[in-house]
C-alpha cells in the first residue's frame, strides 16, 4: 500500500494516496477556496518527505499589450521504492483562462483537449458509474482560482506538469497588475519565476515585490526596462530560500506582483494590428473629473447585523468623507420600508457630509429585504435633480447598492423585480451593486446591474470589509467621461467588441478589438471617439503599427502566436458571457453557442468548456479527472456551504484510511483527510438498542453502543437518542471495558478496576492503557493495536428533558484488518464514491446533490455536524454531505442489520 504526502507549489503539488485517471479542467459558472470559520481542513498521514522532490518549478510570463500568457512546469521525483500519487494544485487569477495542460509520466506526454462542458461532465458520470476513478476539482479565493489534478507515480519516476493559461490584464488605479501565488512548502532545487513584457507604447514604468520578499531576497529580485520592454526575474537558491541556514523551512510563501504602466500619446489612444485584428486601447491623460450624483442605498434588514452593519456603516462615513464638493449624494437605508435621509440630493459640502455622516452612524438594523421600492425611489430622486435643474448639467448619474440577501418582501419575482428597476432606469443611470458576504444572491444582482451598464463586486465577511468596500468605490467615484462612443468605419471591420462604454473612470482603459475586411483597408483607416464634452478622429495614414509591430520585436515573431487574435477572442467570449442571460431565450442560446464555438475554436476553458487529459492505465481502464472553473454565483454558493477546499468531487478512497465517529442523537461522521471532506448519517430508533459500531474478528476487537432517550418526551415530538453506553472488547487479550454516562469498569486478564468520572487518572495494564480527564474524556489505547477516545457530555443535572450522553471517537484505525465492519467499522479502510454538481434543496441554505456510490445515485443534502474532540462544549463544526434515511445506500444492508441482543454480543 503506497503512503501518502502533501506539500505545495506556487502551484501546490501534492502526494497523497489515491489515483484518478481522466482530468477534465472546466472554468465554471460564479466559487471555493475560501472555508468559513465554522469549517477546517482535516489532519492527513504523511510520510517523510524525503521520499519525494521537488526538483523544479517555474514560472514564464510573457505580456504582450496587455496580454499575459503564462506557463507553469514543475518537476517532481518519486524517490521511495513504492508508488505515490501526486496531486498538480495551481492557483490562477480568477479572469484567466486555461488554455494547455499536459503531464509527462515515464517519457509519454498526456496533453489536454478542450470539449463542451456537458459532454465532459457525462464522460466523468460515466467514468464513475463503471467504477473507474475521476476527480472534479474546482475552487477559489478572493482573486485567485485553484485547480487541482492526481496521478500515479512509479518508484523511482517523475512527472512534469505544464499548465498554460491565458489573461487580458485590465488597468485599475492607473496600472496593470500580474499576481503570481507561490507557495512551495519545501526548498526546491531550481525555483525560478521570469517575466517578459512588451508594449509598443512604450512602458512608463515596472515594479515587482512579494509579500514574502526579506531584506535578504530583495537584491534578488532583478528588473531592467528599456523604452518598450521590461524583465523581471526572481531565481532563489536552495541556501537563499532557507528561513535560517539550518532548518529545511522555506521563505517562499506567497504572493509575487508585477506591476506596470504604458506611455500614452495620443488622445485617440493606441491601435495595434496583427495579422488581420486590431485591438484600440483608449485611456486619455489628463483628462479633468466630471461630477457625479451617486445614490447610496443602504440594506439595513436584520441579516445586516452586528460586524456587516458595524463595517457597512465605517465604510460609508469614510466614502462619504471623500466626496468631491462639486458632487451630490442621497442615501436610502431600506429594510421591510424604506427610509430616506433627505428628501433632495445634497450637494457634498463640509456642513452636509458631516451631517451624513452623523446619520450613518445612528442607522440601525431591522426588518426584511425589500430592495425595490428603495432602488425606484433612487432613480426618481435622480430623475427630480435632473428636472429641476439645481445641479450643473452633463453630471454623471449612479445608484450604488448594498445588499447581504435578497428580496424577500416584494410580491413580484426576481425577474420581476430586475425588469422592473431597468424600466425606470431606462439606460440613464447606472447602477452599481455590491454583494455583502456569501448569502447575497450573487447572480440578481450581476444582471440587475449588467442591466444598468454597471457591474457587481462581492464583498468578503472579513475584517478588511471596510476597505473592500472603499475600494471598489474609488475605482467608480472619478468618471472622466460619459457615453463613451467608437466608431470605424463599417465597410473596412467586423466581429467588434463592445463600442459604447456608459463610462471612463480615472485610471481605467477602455478596450475595443475586431477584425479587418481587407489588411489593404488599414491605409484610410479612420476612427472616431466621442464622448459628452469630448470629440476626437483619428486616420492611420499607411501600415503604421502593422509594420511597426515587426520592426519593434523583431526576434521575438510575435511574442507568443497571434496574440492580438487571441486578444480580440479572449475579450469577445467575456462580453459574450456577460451577455448570455439577457435578452429572449433565442438571444441567449446564440450568445451562448457563438461563445461556446469561440472558446472551442481558441482552446479556451471557460464555463462552456472543460480540457479532458486521459492517461491509459492499463488495455481496459483509463484515468478521469475534471476540474471545473466557476464564476463568481458558483463560488458564493460553494464558499456559503463550507465546502473546504474543492467543489463536489468524486474521489476513490480505495487505500486510504478514513476516521468515522459517532456523536449526538446519533449523528455518524466519516471524515476523509485525504480529500478534505466527510459524509454523515444518523440512524434513528428506540432507545435501549444496542448497534454494533466495530467488529473485526481477525484481531479480535469489537465495539457496541446502546442508546438512550430524553428524560422526557414532549407528545408529538421526534423521540431523541444518544449513546448512553459503550462495551470495548479485545477477545485476544481478555479484554472488557464498559464505559457508562456514571462510571468505566475494566477487566484487562483477569484485573479488575472501576473509575468514575469525577476522578483524573492515567492507568497501564498489561494490554490496555486507560486515560480519564475529569468530566470529559476517556482515550483508551488497546497495546499494539488501536486506540479510541470516549467523550461526556455533561448536561445540568435538573434539565427537565435532556440527559448525559456519550460520544465515540476513532482516533487510530489502521491496524484494523481488512475484514473490520459495524457501522463505523466498514468504512475504516476507506470509500469508493462520486458526487454531482449541487443543486437547490429543500432548505436554500443546503444544497442536493447526486451521489454515486456502491452502484446506486443517493440524493445527499450538504449540511454541517460537530467534531467535540478539541472543544467538548461548543464542538468544531464539520462540512460533510448527509445521506438521509438511517444512511441507507452507503450503509452495507439495512442499519437493523447492526443492532445485537448486549453489550458484549455479536449477534
Amino acid at each position: 500500500m503506497s503512503a501518502g504526502w502533501i506539500f505545495c507549489v506556487f502551484v501546490c503539488v501534492c502526494f497523497t494516496l489515491e489515483s484518478f485517471e481522466t482530468l477534465v479542467i472546466t472554468k465554471g459558472d460564479g466559487q471555493l477556496d475560501s472555508v468559513t470559520s465554522s469549517a477546517r481542513l482535516l489532519k492527513k498521514r504523511s510520510v517523510s518527505s524525503a521520499e519525494i522532490e521537488v526538483q523544479s518549478v517555474k514560472v514564464d510570463c510573457k505580456v504582450t499589450s496587455r496580454f499575459a500568457h503564462t506557463v507553469m512546469t514543475t518537476k517532481a521525483l518519486n524517490k521511495a521504492n513504492v508508488s505515490h500519487e501526486v496531486s498538480f494544485e495551481v492557483e490562477l487569477p480568477k479572469k484567466s483562462f486555461i488554455t494547455n495542460f499536459s503531464m509527462e509520466i515515464d517519457g509519454k506526454t498526456y496533453t489536454g483537449e478542450v470539449k463542451e462542458k456537458e459532454k465532459a461532465k457525462q464522460q466523468y458520470q460515466k467514468a464513475v458509474s463503471s467504477g473507474q476513478t475521476a476527480g472534479l476539482v474546482k475552487a477559489s479565493g478572493r482573486k485567485m482560482e485553484k485547480f487541482s489534478v492526481s496521478v500515479n507515480v512509479a518508484a523511482d519516476s517523475s512527472v512534469i506538469f505544464i499548465l498554460t493559461h491565458e489573461e487580458l490584464l485590465q488597468r485599475q488605479f492607473g496600472k496593470y497588475e500580474l499576481m503570481i501565488r507561490v507557495k512551495p512548502k519545501q526548498l526546491v532545487q531550481h525555483f525560478e519565476i521570469v517575466a517578459d513584457i512588451y508594449e509598443p507604447q512604450g512602458i512608463a514604468f515596472v515594479d515587482a515585490y512579494g509579500t514574502f520578499i526579506t531584506n535578504e531576497l530583495l537584491p534578488l529580485v532583478e528588473k531592467t526596462l528599456s523604452d518598450k520592454k521590461a524583465h523581471v526575474s526572481f531565481s532563489p537558491t536552495l541556501d537563499q530560500q532557507r528561513k535560517c541556514s539550518e532548518c529545511d523551512g522555506t521563505l517562499i510563501d506567497g504572493d509575487f506582483f508585477i506591476k506596470y504602466d504604458v506611455n500614452r500619446a495620443h488622445d485617440i489612444g493606441d491601435i495595434q494590428v496583427v495579422n488581420g485584428h486590431f485591438v484600440h486601447f483608449f485611456a486619455p491623460a489628463n483628462l479633468p473629473r466630471v461630477p457625479k450624483m451617486v445614490v447610496f442605498v443602504i440594506d439595513n434588514s436584520y441579516s445586516m447585523v452586528g460586524k456587516k452593519m458595524s463595517q457597512t456603516k465605517e465604510a460609508l462615513v469614510t466614502i462619504l468623507g471623500e466626496l468631491p464638493e462639486d458632487d451630490y449624494f442621497a442615501i436610502i437605508v431600506f429594510s421591510s420600508t424604506f427610509v430616506v435621509w433627505r428628501p433632495h440630493l445634497s450637494k457634498a459640502t463640509k456642513e452636509n457630509v458631516h451631517a451624513a455622516q452623523e446619520y450613518v452612524r445612528t442607522i440601525e438594523v431591522i426588518g426584511s429585504t425589500e430592495l425595490h421600492d428603495a432602488v425606484i425611489h433612487g432613480v426618481e430622486m435622480l430623475y427630480e435633480e435632473q428636472r429641476n435643474g439645481t445641479s450643473p448639467e452633463n453630471m454623471v448619474p449612479m445608484i450604488l447598492l448594498l445588499t447581504d440577501g435578497e428580496p424577500n418582501q416584494w410580491q413580484r419575482s426576481l425577474p420581476e423585480i430586475q425588469e422592473s428597476i431597468c424600466n425606470a432606469i431606462n439606460g440613464n443611470i447606472t447602477l452599481f451593486s455590491l454583494a455583502f458576504g456569501y448569502d447575497a444572491n450573487y447572480g440578481f444582482l450581476d444582471t440587475l446591474s449588467k442591466q444598468n451598464n454597471g457591474l457587481v463586486r462581492r464583498i468578503y465577511e472579513d475584517s478588511d470589509a471596510p476597505l473592500q468596500l472603499q475600494g471598489f468605490y474609488e475605482e467608480v467615484s472619478s468618471p472622466l467621461l460619459s457615453e463613451v462612443n467608437f466608431h470605424y468605419p463599417d465597410n473596412t471591420v467586423n466581429s467588434l467588441t463592445r463600442s459604447h462604454f456608459k463610462q471612463l473612470f480615472n485610471g481605467s482603459e477602455i478596450m475595443v478589438a475586431g477584425r479587418l475586411n481587407d489588411l489593404n483597408d488599414i491605409n484610410n483607416f479612420a476612427i472616431e471617439v466621442s464622448a459628452q464634452g469630448f470629440e476626437k478622429k483619428f486616420e492611420l495614414k499607411g501600415q503604421t503599427n502593422a509594420q511597426k509591430w515587426e520592426t519593434i520585436f523583431p526576434d521575438e515573431e510575435y511574442i507568443f502566436g497571434d496574440f492580438i487574435e487571441r486578444l480580440w477572442a479572449y475579450l469577445t467570449i467575456q462580453e459574450l458571457l456577460d451577455k448570455k442571460d439577457k435578452g429572449t431565450p433565442e438571444e441567449k442560446a446564440n450568445t451562448t453557442a457563438d461563445a461556446l464555438s469561440l472558446s472551442l475554436k481558441y482552446n479556451f476553458v471557460t464555463p462552456l468548456t472543460s480540457m479532458v487529459v486521459t492517461k491509459p492505465e492499463d488495455e481496459t481502464k483509463n484515468d478521469m479527472f475534471i476540474a471545473d472553473k466557476l464564476t463568481e454565483e458558483e463560488r458564493g454558493t460553494r464558499d456559503r456551504y463550507s465546502v473546504a477546499g474543492f467543489i463536489p468531487a468524486s474521489y476513490s478512497y480505495g487505500g486510504s484510511y478514513a476516521t468515522s465517529y459517532v456523536d449526538g442523537d446519533p449523528h455518524f461522521i466519516i471524515e476523509l483527510p485525504e480529500k478534505n471532506d466527510a459524509l454523515c448519517f444518523n440512524i434513528d430508533d428506540e432507545p435501549g438498542t444496542i448497534f454494533n459500531l466495530v467488529r473485526d474478528p481477525l484481531t479480535g476487537i469489537l465495539v457496541n453502543g446502546q442508546t438512550i432517550g430524553d428524560k422526557k418526551v414532549i407528545p408529538g415530538e421526534k423521540v431523541n437518542t444518544y449513546f448512553g453506553r459503550f462495551g470495548i472488547v479485545h477477545e485476544k487479550f481478555g479484554i472488557r471495558l464498559t464505559v457508562s454516562t456514571k462510571e468505566i469498569s475494566v477487566s484487562d486478564e483477569g484485573k479488575q478496576a472501576k473509575f468514575f468520572w469525577t476522578d483524573t487518572a492515567t492507568v497501564k495494564g498489561p494490554n490496555m492503557d486507560l486515560q480519564v480527564i475529569k468530566d470529559r474524556s476517556l482515550t483508551v489505547t488497546l497495546r499494539n493495536s488501536v486506540k479510541f477516545l470516549i467523550i461526556l457530555h455533561k448536561v445540568w443535572q435538573n434539565h427537565p428533558y435532556h440527559q448525559d450522553y456519550l460520544g465515540f471517537y476513532t482516533l487510530d484505525s489502521h491496524l484494523f484488518s481488512s475484514n473490520v465492519h459495524g457501522l463505523l467499522g466498514q468504512f475504516y479502510h476507506g470509500l469508493e464514491f462520486g458526487v454531482s454538481e449541487p443543486f437547490p434543496g429543500k432548505d436554500p441554505k443546503k444544497p442536493d446533490a447526486i451521489m454515486f456510490v456502491k452502484g446506486q445515485e443517493l440524493v445527499v443534502t450538504r449540511g454541517w455536524q460537530r467534531d467535540f474532540r478539541q472543544d467538548v462544549k461548543n464542538g468544531e463544526q464539520v462540512p460533510c454531505w448527509f445521506v438521509h434515511n438511517n444512511g441507507t445506500g452507503l450503509l452495507d444492508g439495512d442499519h437493523t442489520d447492526y443492532i445485537v441482543s448486549g453489550l458484549f454480543k455479536t449477534i
